[in-house]
This record gives C-alpha cells, structure tokens and sequence, in this order.
C-alpha cells in the first residue's frame, strides 16, 4: 500500500503541471548592458541627438527588488551655426534602488520603478576651446552629480536571459550644458547568481 501511494505521488508530481523558474530570488546577482538614445532618435546626422552605453551590477533583494551599480558613457550634440554642432560627453557612475511594480505568474515579464544618483565628470568639444571657424567655446569642462528616473520592463527568454527597454530621465547639475537629458533603449541581462 505504502509502495502504491508513493507510486501515485510521484505521477501527479510528474504529470501534475510544471515548475515555475526560480527567477528574480534574493541574493541573486545580474549583468546588464544597456544602449541607448539620448534627446531623440540619433541618426548620425543629428545635431542635437546622442546615444548611451552603460554596464551595471544588480544584486536582487526580497520581493524581485534590485540594488544596481554602473557606469554609462553619454553622447550628445549641441547644433552650432547652420550645419555644425558640438559634441558633450558624460562619464557617469550610478548606484540605483529599482523597485519591482508587476510580473506575470510565470515571472516572465517584470515591471520595475526605479530611481538612482550619479556623479561623474563632463566633456564639452572633447576639451578644445577653440572651433573651425575660430570661436571660443565659453562652456568647459566640470564634474557633474544629479540623479535618474527610470521606468523598465524585461522578458526572459530563459532562467538566465532577459531582454528589456527602459526610458530613463537624467538630471545633472555642476555644468553649463543642459540639466535633463531622456534616454530610451534596450538592455540584455544575464543572471550570474
């Protein structure tokens, strides 16, 4: 008898539905690489568009929540006279608090809420003064500090793998080049555990 209940145990555990993924659980950890556009769709001839790339760390924390750490290069352009323009570069790092809004029950999709303070340092014309046509840039070089909104969404293709998009509001201050800088693109996440 006790033979014939383990039998049936072990077929309704079998044939009795699947196993959700374990997924998200505390203490894990995940690499993230994100690209993103800045100010608009960067098309190369932009004059006022940029794009992002940035490598962060997140550790997972009860209730899928995550603390991140990374840094971002940024790219933008100021228009200058009828067809030139002005490149600004950002080096920033940012430690982040993103909170976990919604996931579907297969915990394949995952909604986060995110906010995150960063400080870094910020280039005008790569440190020339000078342009083409003679003109002096008055805007120079500064350390930069602020912080950054972010709204994400991520799909597991698999327990490791998940894509996403996120749109991503910046404020910086210390400099003389603009305060708010959106960003919107994509990211691949690979769970290290």
């Amino acid at each position: 008898m006790r033979k014939a209940i383990m039998i049936i145990a072990a077929m309704l555990t079998l044939c009795g539905g699947r196993a959700m993924a374990q997924r998200c659980l505390p203490g894990m950890s995940a690499v993230e690489v994100r690209a993103d556009m800045v100010n608009g769709f960067y098309t190369g001839d932009s004059r006022n568009c940029g794009y992002d790339f940035g490598v962060f760390y997140s550790v997972f924390k009860g209730n899928a929540n995550t603390w991140s750490f990374g840094g971002e290069f940024l790219q933008t352009y100021r228009p200058y006279g009828e067809n030139g323009r002005i490149p600004v570069a950002q080096f920033t790092g940012e430690v982040g608090y993103n909170l976990h809004i919604v996931s579907d029950y297969s915990q394949t999709f995952h909604l986060y809420g995110g906010v995150s303070a960063l400080g870094g340092y910020e280039t005008v014309n790569w440190g020339k003064h000078t342009l083409s046509d003679g003109s002096t840039i008055r805007n120079g070089d500064a350390f930069i500090y602020g912080g950054a909104l972010t709204l994400s969404a991520e799909f597991y293709l698999s327990d490791r793998l998940a894509l996403g998009a996120h749109v991503k509001e910046r404020f910086v201050f210390g400099n003389d080049t603009g305060h708010f800088l959106t960003q919107f693109g994509v990211h691949i996440k690979l769970t290290i555990e």
